[in-house]
């Protein structure tokens, strides 16, 4: 039996799983919301497919308020992220 394969030869899917930046707590890819990094330009990735660096947060209010005040975008990043992408995340949230 080949690696990623079952006894009948049908492919197993994969579970997603992703760490939040804020909270560290691991959870399916879809119950996140994606930051990407593509060059300069920063953007909230809502289809979780952009090319380019990706982090993600939680979708709670709790880790948008932690993600505001402590910036971890910044330290992920290594740049400092306009506010207006801490503005779209917290408005994504809510």
């Amino acid at each position: 039996m080949s690696k990623g394969k079952t006894a009948k030869g049908t492919a197993i899917k994969k579970i997603e799983m992703r760490r939040c930046v804020v909270c560290r707590q691991v959870h399916h890819k879809s119950e996140l919301l994606r930051v990407v990094k593509s060059g300069e330009n920063f953007s909230v990735d809502e289809s979780g497919k952009a090319a380019g660096r990706g982090a993600y947060v939680c979708k709670s209010s709790a880790c948008a308020a932690a993600l505001m005040k402590r910036r971890n975008f910044d330290k992920i990043f290594k740049v400092k992220l306009p506010n207006e992408i801490y503005e779209k995340i917290c408005a994504a949230v809510e």
